[in-house]
């Protein structure tokens, strides 16, 4: 199975055209619904962010509030570490996990990564796919989508590696910019390009 990371910049539509490439026949592992299972109530990493952060970022069912979470990770880089330092270790054993499961099947397997260059884990894939829109469309779709004041939204797309930084490291560059039919397209095209030898998109 060939293994390629998908990347972007929050608001860039990774999750749309990881849909894409699933529905041409990838299998995909999305690191951010990892993400969530780690923080599931009674897991370990729970209870560590409520010691570093308060039970303030819990909901009355004891479920982490990613609302109040956010606010404050967003606007502290150290508290932000402190979550990563939390968190990461633990996405990471599960990808790893999910990856080794499936090594003996064949096709193009996609991990789903939305801080792959942040992370250092360009290495453990095959390639890399960079969603990229224009800072303009990432600024307004982030702030539609998420219902974010412009300064809010500015903060979040700083706190990642720039979306042109991650372009230019890249080996394929899927430009979301336009229409999802443009979108599609570029999409198709890099996965015949990976796909083995035989295999149709679906």
């Amino acid at each position: 199975m060939r293994v390629l990371g998908l990347t972007g910049g929050i608001g860039s539509g990774k999750s749309l055209v990881a849909g894409m490439f699933r529905k041409l026949g990838a299998e995909v592992i999305d690191a951010d619904r990892l993400a969530r299972d780690v923080v599931e109530p009674g897991q370990p990493a729970l209870n560590e962010i409520v010691m570093a952060f308060g039970r303030d970022v819990l909901l009355p069912d004891g479920s982490l509030n990613r609302v109040s979470l956010a606010a404050i990770i967003f606007a502290d880089a150290a508290a932000r570490q402190r979550l990563n330092a939390i968190t990461h270790p633990r996405i990471r054993a599960r990808m790893e996990t999910e990856v080794a499961a499936r090594n003996q099947r064949s096709g193009i397997l996609i991990l789903d990564i939305p801080l792959l260059y942040e992370n250092g884990l360009a290495g453990s894939v095959e390639k890399v796919i960079v969603v990229w829109v224009d800072p303009r469309t990432q600024l307004q779709r982030l702030t539609e989508r998420d219902r974010l004041s412009v300064d809010e939204a500015r903060r979040r797309i700083a706190a990642q590696m720039p979306l042109d930084d991650k372009r230019a490291r890249a080996d394929e560059v899927i430009d979301n910019s336009g229409d999802r039919e443009r979108t599609r397209r570029q999409v198709q095209a890099i996965y015949q390009r990976y796909a083995p030898p035989g295999a149709m998109p679906r």
